[in-house]
């Protein structure tokens, strides 16, 4: 065969090769897939068809692997059968009509119920709330679970790493769970470990990707929950990380950064659904079912709020969160109030939230002035132009501070907290768990939190966002059709 001859079969078997992969990917790509990330990947394929195809393969897949969906559905069924005919405190009278079935999606999907009888309180201090969990913590009697996307041992934590060591010396269980990715490398991460095995707390790493040891998944699926249990009777959850405010990273350092978190202390029976969350994680990461850990049988709390626990992530069937917040937004008449560090809706979030203020509903939403994260940062500001023209008032948290609070709050009524922001990543591809509670009382605090929020805020108008250089535009937008992967 003369070279011409083979160059000429190697032209037609690249050009057969492109063919292939172009109609593979008309097929596989949009099959259960949204159709904004479908054309995303689709453009990626046909763009540039290699590099395309590579990263499909690498994180195209939006699920955890099937033994991990499986663990997920037993743990569900679980749950749902230990609960079905439990008295989990007495709810408060007179829910407005949309509460019930909102709470039913909810069980239906993460199998946790509605309990009454609950106390819950905000800490909206960062130092103040992880001397909150060390305060907890020394009071244990029997274990103490511990869950943090990253969980860091410095200066800012020391109080909360003593506590642990104080529990463990008296013989206590301390399991800790942290994720994989999001402390691998980082600051701090070898003498976390290192303090964790000098105490005796048996942890383990969560969604590890290590190929060599058979874990392995798409890599960046990640845990992000932050929860803590004292004796099932006490819990704690929100956005916060165990770390310096800081995250102890240079680059934040050197622009002087620093997060401003929010978390809520609970008892009563709710506890027992942030509990389970722990043991299904803890089994899923271990495969060992946590023996003596009571999730059926709850204590009274200090207050009569009504509390559902919603846990979402890519080991469930659909998005529990994004259904959450949009049955939410649907039924607010007054107010809703939504503070997000990472604002990056779909078209259902994004119509959700304009449609409400077309129904005369007051809307705010608070974001932080300057991101920590340029892609995800950029993403969301492309979306500013259509909801203040819509009329949704932007509060932008003053920079060096990054708010990265995760709170929605409806009328007067209704409250959600938890670790998940309003974003694609948080929809499909993290582990999170978010706490719907209805309540005035409560709702009187996170209106409180909020007034502090707008008192550091500036507000964008629509004048300046106009003003914006050509250069913010094309990035954002840039910014914006990379978001759709997933």
């Amino acid at each position: 065969m003369t070279g011409e001859t083979w160059g000429w079969w190697v032209a037609v078997f690249l050009v057969a090769l492109d063919l292939i992969i172009r109609i593979a990917a008309i097929i596989i790509i949009p099959r259960n897939r949204r159709p904004t990330a479908a054309m995303a990947w689709l453009l990626a394929v046909f763009f540039i068809p290699y590099v395309g195809v590579f990263l499909f393969l690498v994180i195209g897949n939006p699920r955890l692997p099937k033994v991990r969906r499986q663990k997920q559905a037993q743990i569900n069924e679980y749950i749902a059968h230990t609960s079905e005919h439990l008295h989990f405190g007495t709810l408060r009278p007179n829910a407005p009509e949309w509460f019930e079935p909102i709470v039913q999606m909810n069980q239906k999907l993460g199998a946790l119920p509605l309990s009454g009888d609950n106390g819950a309180h905000l800490i909206s201090d960062y130092q103040e709330s992880l001397d909150a969990m060390a305060d907890a913590i020394r009071g244990a009697q029997k274990y103490v679970h511990v869950e943090f996307y990253i969980l860091q041992s410095d200066t800012a934590t020391d109080n909360f790493f003593r506590a642990l060591e104080e529990v463990a010396a008296r013989g206590l269980e301390v399991r800790v769970l942290l994720d994989h990715w999001a402390n691998r490398g980082k600051p701090r991460f070898k003498q976390t470990i290192a303090r964790l095995d000098a105490m005796g707390a048996d942890w383990h790493l969560m969604l590890p990707v290590q190929p060599f040891k058979g874990k392995m998944q798409r890599p960046d699926l990640r845990n992000h929950r932050k929860l803590l249990v004292v004796d099932g009777v006490t819990a704690f959850l929100g956005s916060q990380n165990v770390t310096d405010s800081s995250y102890n990273l240079p680059k934040n350092i050197k622009r002087g950064l620093h997060w401003v978190d929010l978390m809520v202390r609970l008892d009563g029976p709710v506890v027992l659904s942030v509990n389970a969350i722990f043991v299904a994680d803890w089994y899923s990461e271990t495969d060992t079912v946590l023996e003596g850990i009571d999730i059926a049988h709850a204590e009274i709390g200090s207050g009569d709020l009504d509390c559902q626990v919603v846990p979402s992530g890519p080991g469930f069937d659909v998005e529990n969160n994004l259904r959450l917040f949009l049955s939410l937004l649907y039924a607010a008449k007054k107010k809703i109030m939504i503070v997000s560090p990472y604002f990056v809706p779909d078209e259902a979030l994004l119509l959700a939230v304009t449609a409400a203020v077309d129904r005369g509903v007051h809307v705010e939403l608070f974001v932080s002035e300057e991101g920590d994260q340029a892609m995800v940062y950029h993403a969301q500001r492309s979306y500013y132009e259509v909801l203040l023209k819509a009329g949704v008032r932007i509060w932008m948290y003053r920079k060096p501070y990054i708010l990265h609070t995760k709170t929605l709050t409806i009328d007067d009524e209704a409250a959600v907290i938890g670790s998940s922001n309003m974003d694609m990543r948080s929809f499909g591809l993290n582990l999170e768990v978010s706490m719907l509670v209805r309540g005035e009382e409560f709702v009187a605090e996170m209106r409180e939190v909020e007034d502090k929020y707008r008192s550091l805020s500036r507000e964008l108008t629509l004048e300046e966002w106009n003003q914006q250089p050509l250069r913010s535009t094309v990035l954002d937008n840039l910014a914006r059709l990379t978001s759709s992967l997933q």
